[in-house]
């Protein structure tokens, strides 16, 4: 059993062409998306045609949440929610806001959320620490208490536990349980600006994480974001340091 698991594209279509390509190449039964699929400026309408194409189970992230009445509350993240308004079409928004908190497979056998079971805001394995005097957005990751950890996977009596939302790669087990953080099609957090998607396999009654980093055409993402959406120079220096700072509430 082979299952590609991708997540926090952020509207970006070129990211996400390169990743696709890759998943096709690696003939996985199962796909699975994340969530975060849109909030970006590099061709964010393209993005969401290219997610509704491969047919993955999919769930929602916190950003899919900002489209609900009243789900955007920091400025820039008001100003990105009107300009992704003019790029796609109602039903699209509507289909992305519906979608569910959490999802299973192979029954029950693998289990899937954004964030954590309960939130798409929360972090399942990491926690995220301020720290204000390198700037706005600057902090690091630290681990969850792993008693905590336990206490939120245990009662899912899953064999793989999927997230996302933290734009870092990552796996753990709790008990006979593979937790896996997934990375992040697009806004990467460690200065390596490749698109990152994450191969499951299931050999043996036992399944195993590789964590996949794919090339894509920086550039053209960029020249596409300044051409098209006010936000072309906050992209371009998402983008091309692969250090994401935050989009705002």
């Amino acid at each position: 059993m082979r299952v590609a698991v991708l997540s926090d594209v952020h509207g970006n279509a070129f990211a996400l062409e390169a990743v696709l390509e890759d998943i096709r190449a690696a003939s996985p039964d199962l796909i699975f998306n994340l969530g975060d699929q849109i909030e970006g400026s590099a061709d964010p309408a393209r993005a969401a045609a290219l997610q509704a194409e491969p047919g993955a189970i999919e769930v929602r992230g916190n950003n899919e949440e900002k489209l609900w009445p009243g789900g955007r509350r920091a400025k820039i993240s008001k100003e990105i929610g009107a300009w992704l308004a003019t790029q796609m079409d109602d039903a699209t928004l509507a289909r992305l806001a519906a979608l569910p908190l959490t999802a299973h497979a192979l029954d029950g056998r693998l289990f899937a959320c954004h964030g954590t079971p309960t939130s798409a805001w929360d972090m399942l394995l990491w926690h995220w620490e301020d720290e204000p005097e390198r700037g706005p957005g600057a902090g690091y990751y630290r681990a969850r208490d792993p008693r905590e950890l336990r206490a939120i996977i245990e009662p899912l009596n899953a064999e793989v536990v999927l997230c996302g939302h933290t734009h870092r790669p990552g796996a753990t087990r709790v008990g006979d349980t593979l937790v896996v953080n997934t990375g992040s099609v697009s806004d990467q957090v460690d200065g390596d600006p490749r698109a990152r998607w994450t191969l499951l396999e299931e050999r043996g009654g036992h399944w195993a994480a590789d964590f996949r980093a794919v090339e894509f055409d920086v550039e053209a993402a960029v020249r596409w974001s300044q051409a098209n959406s006010p936000f072309g120079e906050f992209e371009a220096m998402l983008l091309r340091s692969g250090e994401m700072v935050g989009r705002g509430g």
